[in-house]
């Protein structure tokens, strides 16, 4: 799935704005069309919206959590080939297990690296 002619689409879904703006500005620096979600019932908004290529998504959330979004994000028409990537706090082996059985193509522990971070979204993206 190479965007090499228009820009990646990434929706960044995380209620924490600590994680939420810095991680737009970092996307939109590297290049990539970037669309923010403050919650669940936001990100499915914008997934039906904007038929993001990458979807970095919190799980715990206070409406829909990000298990629910994922699952959205399988199930819906256009979204084959989206790639979704958890990045929670949630670390327990059940968790990171749930998240890959609901269609997660990463899971990355918080805190975590935000060059790790880039560095798997290019990776997906290419892949």
């Amino acid at each position: 799935m190479t965007k090499s002619k228009e820009k990646l689409k990434v929706l960044v879904v995380d209620d924490e704005p600590s994680i939420l703006m810095p991680l737009e500005f970092l996307m939109r620096k590297n290049g990539y069309q970037v669309f923010i979600a403050r919650n669940g019932t936001e990100a499915i908004d914008s997934v039906n919206k904007e038929l993001p290529n990458v979807v970095v998504l919190d799980i715990m959330m206070p409406d829909v959590d990000g298990y629910e979004v994922c699952r959205h994000i399988r199930t819906k028409d256009g979204m084959n080939d989206a790639k979704v990537i958890f990045l929670s706090a949630k670390t327990k082996e059940a968790d990171i297990k749930k998240g890959y059985e609901v269609g997660a193509d990463l899971y990355i522990p918080k805190p975590f690296s935000t060059r790790f971070l880039m560095d798997k979204i290019k990776e997906l993206s290419e892949s």
